[in-house]
């Protein structure tokens, strides 16, 4: 006689066990979380703050209101604003093939190998970046002095009258000094970097077929470096453009020539800090920081072009 069997009811089937890869996957996104978290918590969360921001106005009736796009039309249309940003453009134009060509020259002079005391020289040039920049400010705003600094004193031991390098004519290209004078070392190091990476090979290639110094440096290190050219250049445009520490040290001493407006990161605290205008402060610096991207963006592009 046979036996009937009761079917087995078929349950859910235990889940496989994770595979190799399933565990590296996660293992790389715990490392990555943290970064994730700061990442948001500190680049995008202050974005989107400002964003919204931007898209209020506090009225005096009805309060902080909706706008729309009414504080960007608002900045697009701000003399103030564009005078700004033609004054840092300028200033771009003019400070930083200056300050990336004295870096340039010094990187390729200590590479060359014929610089006695290298290491000295390296170091030395190095050092004004490790300065604070408020404290370089506040020490080249006061040898400006023309009553109280190098300036003054050299006036008065001398009997001349130099420029005031504080006055509204002169008063850009003071603040260019200055910041030639922290970043070139800074600039300087990253190009030496990447001079140092060339192979040798290429160098007696060269000196086999006779080349000399100056071709040596056009045809192999120039070519060989322009990937670092045009890091050094994106972050001296980036750099220009947020320019805010000089000018505003320097405006108590030069208070003429230097107004709040000078600089479109210093309009923008301005209208944030003293005239409690929190939602076109950041228009405009949302507005700016678009402008940042785009000009940087462009640097990029053809700087890589002409690399091809």
């Amino acid at each position: 006689m046979t036996t009937l069997q009761e079917p087995v009811a078929a349950g859910p089937r235990p889940a496989p066990p994770p595979t190799g890869r399933d565990r590296r996957s996660w293992t790389g996104w715990g490392f990555l979380g943290p970064f994730v978290a700061v990442f948001a918590l500190v680049f995008l969360a202050p974005i989107a703050y400002s964003v919204y921001l931007s898209l209020f106005r506090d009225q005096l009736i009805g309060g902080n209101t909706f706008v729309g796009l009414d504080n960007y039309t608002q900045a697009l249309q701000d003399d103030r604003f564009w005078a700004a940003i033609g004054r840092v453009s300028l200033f771009l134009t003019v400070q930083v093939p200056i300050m990336l060509g004295i870096a340039l020259l010094v990187a390729l002079a200590l590479d060359s190998g014929r610089l006695y005391g290298r290491d000295f020289f390296r170091i030395s040039i190095f050092l004004p970046y490790a300065v604070p920049a408020v404290v370089a400010t506040l020490m080249w705003g006061f040898m400006y002095g023309t009553r109280f600094g190098l300036v003054g004193d050299i006036n008065s031991a001398f009997g001349v009258s130099l420029p005031d390098p504080l006055s509204p004519d002169l008063v850009l290209a003071s603040i260019g000094n200055i910041v030639t004078w922290e970043f070139v070392g800074y600039n300087m190091l990253i190009f030496y970097a990447a001079l140092r990476v060339i192979p040798h090979s290429l160098y007696e290639a060269a000196q086999i077929d006779g080349a000399g110094q100056i071709r040596v440096i056009t045809a192999i290190k120039l070519p060989a470096i322009r990937g670092a050219l045009v890091i050094a250049t994106i972050f001296s445009v980036i750099g220009s453009f947020q320019l805010f520490n000089e000018p505003s040290i320097l405006q108590p001493l030069a208070p003429n020539a230097l107004t709040t407006d000078y600089t479109p990161n210093f309009y923008t605290y301005s209208l944030s800090f003293n005239g409690q205008q929190h939602n076109y402060s950041a228009t405009v610096a949302i507005v700016m920081g678009l402008i940042t991207m785009v000009v940087a963006y462009v640097v990029q592009l053809r700087g890589m072009r002409k690399g091809v």
